[in-house]
């Protein structure tokens, strides 16, 4: 009966315990562009451009592009056709992303296709 009591007290305290899963960080340096295009039917080239040109530059560490979806929040702004999430690990990896001849080249090509253009760089830091 000890034995029983001991378990049971050792599996209610293990529930007690917080079991919040955390979400693994992505990168150090977040560097988000929003895209708003002159003509919607570039969004194909350009998301292909952005996979070939933007996501194989050897500095990135993490990727990710594509259109808003709707969620059905009313909350959540839309005001994009093309969203691009760069990930690095330092400044420096941004900073060498920025001057890569991929880049440049990307800039060069689709800029002057762009209604607008909002780029946003954060930082998380580590705990």
């Amino acid at each position: 009966m000890k034995h029983a009591l001991l378990i049971i007290s050792l599996l209610f305290m293990s529930a007690c315990v917080s079991t919040t899963r955390r979400a693994p960080r992505t990168a150090l340096i977040g560097h988000i562009v929003f895209i708003d295009l002159k003509q919607n039917s570039d969004y194909d080239a350009v998301l292909r451009d952005s996979n070939e040109m933007l996501a194989t530059i050897p500095s990135v560490s993490t990727y990710a592009a594509g259109r808003h979806i709707d969620t059905g929040r009313d909350t959540i702004i839309n005001d994009y056709d093309l969203a691009i999430y760069l990930g690095f690990e330092s400044v420096e990896d941004l900073n060498a992303y920025v001057i890569h001849d991929q880049h440049i080249a990307y800039v060069t090509k689709w800029k002057p296709r762009f209604e607008s253009l909002r780029i946003y760089d954060m930082h998380d830091p580590t705990e």
